[in-house]
């Protein structure tokens, strides 16, 4: 047999074999032999069949099926390949959602802690406050020794004592501490508890009162007062601010620092004529205030709790002293160069510029004789 006979007999043998293993998978197309040795890389027809049904999916689903499944810190999440646009848009608006809800409330803490921070204060009150202190240190005031925490008998029970301190506090308003004082020394000779009070004859009682302000008005409302208070209270005054405030006379200022001084206990800034005056003149509160209960409301919106119960007694003693109604010792203020309201700065300039102008006179008078 020939060389070429023996090459065209192999070359039949091996093709025979090939047709055997086709038919064995009986298929009828070689790209579907997903498992015959020629098998392609490009899709079968039948692939791009059903590919042809389906929706393509988007490059972000790709990425996203490629990150979970090589995610080394979370479980491996099976996605189906068919999922279409529509789940994928559902995932990221739920995860967009969730976004601004995060988003939203860190605004909210950051806007939280922008209101705390942007809280308004004075400036330089710290500072202005201790001055404050550091004068009344050296300097005694009448609230210090006439003021109406000191008309009390320490002798009496606290029962009688803290009737005593309201009774003051009535008196006070729009008096000065001396006469008060006196007030309280005369009616304290005579008896003074709630049950004396009622006993006494009402033009009695104004005669002891007399010259305080207002003297005839105070009787009535002692008497009424003392009537609820020996119906209501059993002789003792109310407990809370509230409760003082429904007494004849007695307003928000007599009630807080009553509650101060008889209870021991802050419920708000007493605010008299001197505190009001000096808190409008240092500039203590966002706008000027006509009455004193705007003012402690405002004072009471930025002051530290811890000085209410100072605020009053130092503010009042300063007014009585320094910061005075009328004509006010700018000159002796330890706050002259800070405070808003001192004269010590223009009266300094005003005398500059009256200096320099006699000078330039005087100058102009031997040049120009």
């Amino acid at each position: 047999m020939s060389a070429k006979g023996v090459t065209t007999k192999a070359l039949a043998k091996k093709l025979s074999e090939k047709s055997r293993v086709v038919q064995a998978v009986k298929v009828q197309d070689i790209e579907d032999a997903v498992k015959s040795p020629y098998f392609s890389p490009v899709q079968t027809r039948q692939q791009r069949k059903n590919t042809k049904s389906q929706p393509k999916r988007s490059e972000a689903l790709v990425k996203s099926e490629k990150s979970t499944s090589t995610s080394a810190n979370s479980k491996p999440i099976k996605v189906n390949a068919l999922t279409n646009n529509n789940e994928l848009q559902s995932v990221n608006i739920k995860e967009d959602v969730n976004e601004r809800k995060d988003i939203h409330l860190d605004s909210n803490e950051a806007n939280t802690k922008t209101e705390s921070q942007d809280k308004w204060e004075p400036q330089n009150w710290r500072l202005i406050l201790e001055n404050i202190r550091a004068m009344r240190a050296d300097a005694a005031a009448p609230v210090d020794t006439m003021g109406c925490h000191k008309c009390s008998d320490n002798e009496a029970d606290e029962k009688t004592q803290r009737f005593q301190k309201l009774v003051a506090l009535m008196l006070s308003s729009q008096t000065k501490d001396e006469i008060t004082y006196e007030a309280m020394q005369r009616l304290k000779s005579s008896g003074l508890t709630p049950q004396a009070i009622i006993e006494i004859e009402t033009g009695k009682l104004e005669e002891l009162l007399k010259p305080v302000s207002f003297y005839k008005n105070k009787a009535k409302y002692l008497q009424l007062a003392s009537r609820m208070l020996v119906e209501k209270y059993d002789s003792d005054i109310p407990g809370t601010s509230k409760e003082l405030q429904t007494l004849p006379g007695v307003g928000p200022k007599m009630a807080h620092i009553c509650m101060a001084t008889a209870w021991n206990q802050v419920t708000g800034i007493g605010v008299d004529v001197h505190v009001h005056r000096i808190v409008n003149r240092l500039r203590w509160l966002p706008k000027p205030t006509k009455e004193p209960e705007q003012t402690r409301v405002e004072l009471e919106s930025w002051l530290p709790r811890d000085m209410w119960q100072d605020v009053n007694h130092l503010l009042v003693g300063f007014g009585q002293t320094v910061c005075k109604a009328v004509r006010p010792h700018c000159s002796e203020c330890l706050n002259r160069e800070i405070c808003p309201a001192s004269t010590y700065k223009s009266t300094t300039k005003t005398k500059i510029k009256s200096e320099s102008a006699n000078i330039a006179a005087k100058i102009s008078k031997l040049e120009n004789p």
